[in-house]
């Protein structure tokens, strides 16, 4: 990877495979943010048009591969740590931001300097009906966020010392990565800081890890909790047989 000599205020990974359907969505509306950005795609070696897409914005990108990789939490770490700039994110190749959403983000993260992160709301976009509804988003409560995750990853914008400081995302999790990771922020570092307005999408389709790999991510989520917060809310134990049974059989 190359970095650019500019000086952007947002580093951005993209980590993405065989997403070529909507990863032209993702980096167009990254390149229409009004904040100066630095963008690596981490492409995990994909067979689909994802390559040529990629070379199409090859141009606005501070870097880019594809190769197969050790996995998401691996690939964004990786895309964070070849940047430099003060902030720090990721979007999913089928996530999208919203318009003026990192200008809304960084000033908040500047106007707190308390805060080790910001996070605001979120559409989830579900891709079969064309329907979106608000994300379950709400002011950061511990008791609360032991029993729901309620920040919107795409709609997250956190300090680069702060990322640093915690090492970034857990490589061994592959699902509930984020989850974890404002767990420990909030341990380690600070306070997040809940912003009101809309600034993402979280697109919702049968291919997301979450559809496809329930039982993973609720066993990730109740050992991310059981390890940050010394206990597993009884939530967890009467939601999970909807949560991961019912639904995967609906789903099928």
């Amino acid at each position: 990877m190359t970095a650019r000599s500019d000086a952007p205020l947002v580093t951005i990974a993209v980590p993405s495979f065989n997403q070529g359907r909507y990863l032209d969505q993702a980096l167009e509306s990254i390149f229409v943010q009004d904040v100066p950005v630095e963008v690596y795609v981490l492409d995990g070696g994909s067979t689909d048009e994802s390559l040529a897409i990629i070379e199409r914005w090859s141009d606005r990108l501070a870097g880019w591969r594809s190769h197969p990789d050790a996995g998401q939490s691996a690939a964004i770490n990786e895309g964070v740590s070849a940047g430099c700039a003060p902030f720090v994110c990721w979007l999913n190749s089928d996530d999208l931001l919203l318009s003026g959403a990192l200008k809304t983000l960084a000033a908040a993260l500047e106007s707190a300097p308390e805060a080790v992160a910001v996070y605001g709301r979120a559409w989830d976009l579900d891709e079969a009906t064309g329907t979106r509804r608000p994300a379950l988003v709400a002011r950061f409560r511990e008791w609360l966020f032991a029993n729901l995750c309620l920040v919107s990853q795409p709609a997250t914008l956190i300090r680069r010392s702060a990322w640093e400081s915690v090492g970034g995302l857990d490589v061994s999790l592959h699902m509930a990565m984020d989850y974890d990771l404002w767990w420990r922020l909030h341990k380690s570092c600070g306070h997040l800081e809940f912003v009101d307005a809309f600034v993402a999408v979280n697109r919702e389709h049968d291919q997301t890890k979450t559809r496809r790999q329930r039982r993973l991510h609720y066993r990730e989520a109740i050992n991310v909790v059981r390890r940050h917060h010394g206990r597993v809310p009884l939530k967890w134990w009467l939601a999970q047989p909807y949560a991961v049974w019912y639904r995967s059989l609906l789903n099928r």
